[in-house]
């Protein structure tokens, strides 16, 4: 495969974006009085994995920020398995839905560690010339 020319082929960013659909679909079943505030913070934090990642691809051309706001998705997913636990909890999730959401959560977590770790394969590099290059992202990378 050539290069990845949107954050929307990444695959990191496609299971983010599956892990806050989810998420949404499930926390309509939630009770109305966590309408502001479980309800609410579960379907942000989701959110933001996704859009941490996005904004992540924007700066590759500057891998510190690039590093910074995959760093940023990392933290989101964390806090979105809290919130899990918490519904799991409070019995608004059943073990199954739980258990599932956390491993997808795994998942991308794994695959930001593996971005954030080698973050020269995925920022773009200037050359001598003055040009820049992207690197070549295969399909059978972690995190693309």
């Amino acid at each position: 495969m050539g290069n990845i020319r949107s954050f929307k082929e990444l695959r990191v960013w496609q299971n983010a974006i599956a892990v806050a659909m989810d998420i949404f679909e499930l926390t309509k079943r939630f009770p109305p009085e966590e309408k502001y505030s479980l309800t609410d913070q579960i379907r942000r934090s989701s959110r933001s994995v996704a859009a941490n990642i996005a904004e992540a691809w924007r700066k590759r051309r500057y891998p510190a920020a690039f590093v910074s706001k995959l760093s940023d998705a990392e933290s989101e997913a964390a806090e979105t398995q809290t919130w899990l636990e918490i519904a799991l909890r409070c019995q608004y999730l059943t073990l199954e839905q739980a258990q599932a959401l956390d491993r997808q959560c795994e998942e991308i977590l794994s695959q930001l560690v593996a971005m954030i770790s080698k973050p020269e394969k995925w920022t773009i590099r200037s050359t001598t010339s003055g040009r820049s290059t992207v690197p070549r992202a295969s399909t059978n990378k972690v995190g693309d």
